[in-house]
């Protein structure tokens, strides 16, 4: 920015020549005044502009309650025109802006009309509107003190407004609007202006034919950059670009921007997928959040999160709160729109960076500190986890006849406790695992190698903790049965099932029965809950040889270079425990937190007993201190609101819910397929497949699933395995890479697409083509 003012001639010089006319009656050249903040806010920031340099039109300024006649006028130029504007103490703050209120005079010719215009903003501080106004700021009208700006009008080919963070929602973003001529155009004139948005480095939005050139849409982004870095607060500026230079005539700061909260579900859908009903909500966020916030506190010391602080429910379905989370990026030192790379917004040749700053510096020693910790806890695992199964073993088959109310609340306590420990190991090694399996896939593409092609671990590795393998053997069980016996078993279920089938049910279940559709929903039945549905699955499971076309690790450490082998080998030998321990306490984690379904069960038992409630499944509608006051306070009938909340779920199974949030007034809408027909998400398992859709969306819904179908699915989880055996292509709402529906789809050599927002709005039994290169799920309506 360089420093200039505009004559009435129109030619740019430096301040430095007005500086003789200080003071001409009541009227001070601003450039030379002194103690300018009695001039108010307006005047004060057009001052801070041109100590910066920036270019500024010549201006004036008059104190507040001074009266002015044309004759104190005779600095101004006689054919020169004019702006006056207010500039009241009370305007351009950081709470209110009061934008609009006061009267503003443009293109005011010769000192009678300029000396009226005065008289007209100073007096326009009374009127009824302003005193509305001030009754919401919290001001009283008596308290205004009314300075004016007088300042030389830019001849205006083209002017605006530039926002240097989109006032809207908050991201670091500069927004332009302009128009031809001059800027009083963009209020109340009915004219739409044109639109500019630029992001880290390149414009992400455009007009068709500008009348301001790109290169100076640009000009604007840079300096308004420059402006809101020195200013050290996101502003908004007014300039003037008349053909030759752009000037700036105001400043302020953005006001409310401060308070726009948003809230995300790019990571949040990982964690916790789905609908999420109430007691689940009440259960999991203290529990799963204060694991976080205990790991986020080693991390950066003593801080006020709560859990409630992190996570916020929309349309039952958890999004987390990313202003929490940029106080967090902010006391690591790093830049909070970095933040915005995690909501996986546009990148760009300008986005933040995650070079160190002096605070992160600071936080080094921990932050060193907190990694030995975490890796020594990653070789210790296996003694926390025996402590973990140890403390669960209490709760497991837990007989609950002569307990009290109280024993059971007792009891969920103390599982909290155990489960925030899992929790914290649940959270811990995968971090680590996804950590060390980046730095492989990393050292391999160094190496010349494609890592989607190489056989990092195999499920088989994991039959311990993973059930694929024990489904192919009942599979292969199954497949003995003559026809008539595998209808019957699909008829009839478990019971119809022979002895010796039934016996490896009953072990497999033994095993593995902990699991369900998803290991984070304890609404959800456990396999050991529905051995009818097992026994089907089982009978109707497809046994596949492994027809993955991925290279073994041993012969893919031959195929590196030697000066990578010795890093790549022991990467590998690192990913493969890590992924093989996480899981393992996945497992666990699962176990744990399946204990918690009896105990809420058993009180459903209660209530329907004591006829407050109509099934033992409606107490997952009401939160967990809800219970306890519904058990304290026996009189409240619940039945209601379970109603209300069950018919409000119903509706939200149908919403489409966008991936981030701005504000909190969210406003539900029924989701509708994108016009093309295509939808977009993460490849994960490569090929391409046309076939027909099934949504799945609970174990129940595994029989409409014919050989071949493509299978849409909500979330990735280990309980979702038995499904893909059968599977065309998988389709899934969230999951990544390392997602078990990601690693056994590439297992079995079908494409998967993960991270697909509105997989299961594709009507059920349309014709699909899934593209595990580019990542599109296309529906064929050639199909």
């Amino acid at each position: 920015m360089t420093q200039a003012s505009r004559t009435s001639t129109g030619r740019a010089v430096p301040y430095t020549e007005h500086r003789e006319g200080v003071d001409i009656g009541s009227l001070f050249a601003l450039e030379a005044a002194a103690d300018v903040d009695r001039f108010g806010n307006k005047a004060a920031n057009l001052r801070w502009l041109m100590d910066q340099g920036a270019a500024v039109p010549r201006t004036w300024v008059i104190s507040p309650g001074v009266h002015i006649t044309a004759s104190q006028l005779d600095a101004l130029a006689p054919r020169q025109r004019y702006a006056v504007r207010s500039s009241a103490a009370v305007e351009d703050g950081l709470d209110f802006s009061f934008a609009g209120q006061f009267t503003t005079k443009l293109d005011v010719d010769g000192r009678e009309d300029v000396a009226t215009a005065i008289q007209a903003v100073q007096t326009s501080a009374h009127r009824p509107e302003v005193a509305t106004y001030l009754e919401h700021a919290g001001y009283e009208p008596a308290t205004i003190e009314m300075g004016v700006v007088v300042q030389e009008m830019v001849p205006a080919v083209t002017s605006g407004v530039a926002f240097s963070r989109n006032p809207i929602t908050g991201l670091d973003e500069v927004v332009i609007e302009a128009v031809p001529g001059r800027g009083d155009q963009l209020v109340g004139q009915g004219v739409t202006p044109e639109r500019w948005v630029h992001r880290w480095g390149s414009f992400t939005e455009q007009p068709p034919s500008p009348s301001l050139p790109s290169s100076i849409a640009g000009e604007v982004v840079h300096q308004t950059r420059q402006i809101a870095g020195a200013y050290g607060q996101s502003v908004d500026v007014e300039w003037v670009w008349d053909g030759r230079q752009v000037w700036f005539v105001q400043l302020r700061p953005i006001t409310g921007i401060d308070d726009i909260t948003i809230f995300s579900n790019r990571i949040a859908r990982e964690v916790m997928p789905g609908i999420i009903k109430p007691l689940v909500w009440s259960i999991n966020v203290p529990v799963v959040n204060r694991a976080w916030i205990d790991l986020i506190t080693e991390a950066i010391g003593p801080n006020d999160l709560q859990p409630e602080d992190l996570a916020r429910s929309f349309g039952y379905r958890a999004y987390f709160n990313m202003g929490a989370f940029g106080d967090i990026f902010a006391a690591f030192g790093m830049p909070r729109e970095s933040l915005e790379l995690l909501l996986g917004l546009p990148e760009g040749d300008d986005q933040p960076s995650f070079k160190p700053t002096t605070a992160t510096m600071k936080k080094t020693p921990r932050l060193a500190a907190l990694a030995v910790r975490k890796m020594r806890l990653a070789r210790r695992a296996d003694a926390e986890l025996a402590r973990l199964r140890s403390d669960y073993e209490s709760f497991s088959d837990k007989q609950f006849g002569s307990a009290t109310t109280e024993q059971l609340f007792d009891d969920i306590d103390e599982l909290k406790r155990i489960t925030t420990r899992a929790a914290s190991l649940n959270i811990v090694i995968p971090l680590l695992a996804n950590m060390s399996n980046g730095l492989l896939r990393r050292t391999l593409l160094k190496a010349g190698l494609d890592p989607e092609q190489i056989e990092i671990i195999s499920m088989n590795e994991m039959t311990e903790v993973n059930p694929q393998a024990a489904i192919a053997e009942l599979g292969v069980a199954a497949a003995s049965l003559a026809e008539h016996e595998r209808d019957l078993v699909q008829a009839r279920g478990y019971a119809a099932a022979p002895a010796f089938l039934r016996a490896q049910v009953d072990e497999f279940l033994e095993r593995f029965g902990h699991f369900s559709m998803s290991g984070n929903d304890m609404s959800v039945p456990t396999w050991r809950e529905t051995p009818d549905a097992i026994a089907r699955m089982i009978v109707d499971t497809i046994h596949h040889e492994n027809p993955s076309q991925q290279m073994p690790w041993d012969e893919a450490e031959r195929a590196v270079p030697p000066i990578w082998r010795l890093p790549a080998r022991r990467l590998h030998r690192r990913t493969r425990r890590l992924i093989g321990l996480r899981e393992h306490v996945s497992s666990l984690y699962t176990h744990g937190y399946g204990l918690f379904r009896p105990y809420f069960l058993e009180l459903g038992c209660r209530l329907v007993a004591a006829d407050r409630l109509d099934d033992a499944d409606d107490v997952m509608y009401l939160t967990d201190p809800e219970l306890r006051v519904a058990f304290a306070n026996p009189e409240i009938d619940q039945r209601g609101r379970v109603q209300s909340r069950k018919a409000e779920i119903e509706t939200a199974e149908l919403l489409d819910m966008p991936e981030t949030i701005i504000g909190d007034d969210f406003i539900p809408v029924r989701r509708q397929l994108d016009s093309t027909g295509t939808l977009t998400g993460v490849p994960t398992a490569r090929g391409r497949y046309r076939g027909t859709v099934r949504l799945v969306n609970a174990i129940d819904d595994f029989d409409r699933v014919a050989a071949g179908d493509v299978v849409a699915i909500p979330f990735s989880d280990v309980g979702w395995t038995p499904l893909f055996a059968r599977a065309g292509a998988v389709v899934a709402e969230a999951g990544g890479m390392l997602s078990h529906s990601s690693i056994v789809a590439r297992e079995y050599g079908i494409p998967c697409v993960v991270s697909v927002r509105g997989a299961l709005q594709i009507p059920d039994g349309a014709t699909v083509v899934v593209d595990g290169y580019e990542g599109t799920v296309r529906i064929d309506s050639d199909g």
